[in-house]
């Protein structure tokens, strides 16, 4: 399996095992700032690989009445100032071609949201920029499906390309995680990371937003490390419940912080078990 550096001193697959957190989206500078500053906090305390994440635009709400962020150049300024501030790598959504190399000028890794997650032209100008990219993988794709992603990224030579499991679409309002995806996606030498919380989406199953069932967080995350995955990503937020954006699915401090340290500590189980290869 391929082993990719995504920031200087953090790597996903082999021994690599990063985290991906922050808020769905940028609602505000100030809070973009707390939660970098606390997460940052709580990777130095568990001596974590982390980097921080937020959409600067979530361009594929349920309804045009949600909020979706501030935008492509406001909200690379926010990303811009955590960086000088807490010294976090970076990662952000991309939507068009045109944003790839602007928001690669902040973010170390650039990330290709689910639902465009065959969109040819959005793939290879990520990959041309240069930047390590993470390919969500679609609701609709099996896991095999998910190397042509990796492979349009690879055609212009970008081979730091990750993809990441959350979930697919199982009936209407629902999805579910087959923990196969990881063993499937190593054969294909392709780091995994699993996305806790969007896993955790009951999508369109609230009034016009994503609803979520956040009570099965620990399992699931617990599950994905014991079948082999490469890292985490989940979403935090200081008041979930009244995030502006996914506030069903998303975790609280205290609750991200003890999912890592169990986390933590089946993939260390594991490693003493299996060695790595």
């Amino acid at each position: 399996m391929s082993r990719i550096e995504l920031a200087p001193g953090i790597t996903v697959g082999g021994d690599g095992f990063p985290f991906i957190a922050g808020p769905c989206v940028i609602e505000s500078e100030e809070l973009a700032l707390e939660t970098a500053r606390r997460l940052a906090a709580m990777a130095h305390r568990l001596g974590l690989p982390l980097i921080f994440k937020a959409s600067f635009d979530k361009a594929n709400r349920t309804s045009v009445k949600s909020f979706r962020g501030p935008g492509l150049h406001d909200g690379l300024r926010v990303l811009r100032r955590v960086r000088e501030e807490t010294g976090l790598p970076l990662l952000t959504d991309v939507h068009e071609p045109a944003q790839c190399a602007l928001a690669a000028e902040v973010c170390d890794v650039l990330q290709i949201p689910a639902f465009l997650s065959r969109q040819t032209d959005l793939l290879l100008a990520a990959a041309r920029t240069g930047r390590a990219v993470n390919v969500k993988k679609g609701q609709f794709l099996a896991p095999e499906d998910a190397r042509y992603a990796v492979e349009k990224a690879a055609a212009v030579g970008n081979h730091r390309v990750f993809v990441t499991e959350r979930g697919v679409s199982f009936g209407y309002h629902n999805l579910v995680v087959d923990m196969r995806s990881f063993t499937v996606l190593h054969e294909l030498g392709i780091p995994v990371v699993f996305d806790v919380t969007h896993s955790l989406q009951l999508p369109g199953k609230g009034e016009g937003v994503t609803g979520g069932d956040r009570r099965f967080a620990e399992p699931l995350a617990r599950a994905a490390v014991a079948a082999g995955a490469d890292g985490l990503f989940l979403e935090v937020h200081p008041d979930p419940d009244h995030a502006l954006s996914d506030a069903a699915t998303q975790l609280t401090f205290d609750r991200a912080e003890a999912l890592a340290i169990s986390a933590l500590e089946i993939r260390r189980a594991l490693q003493a078990a299996v060695p790595l290869a």
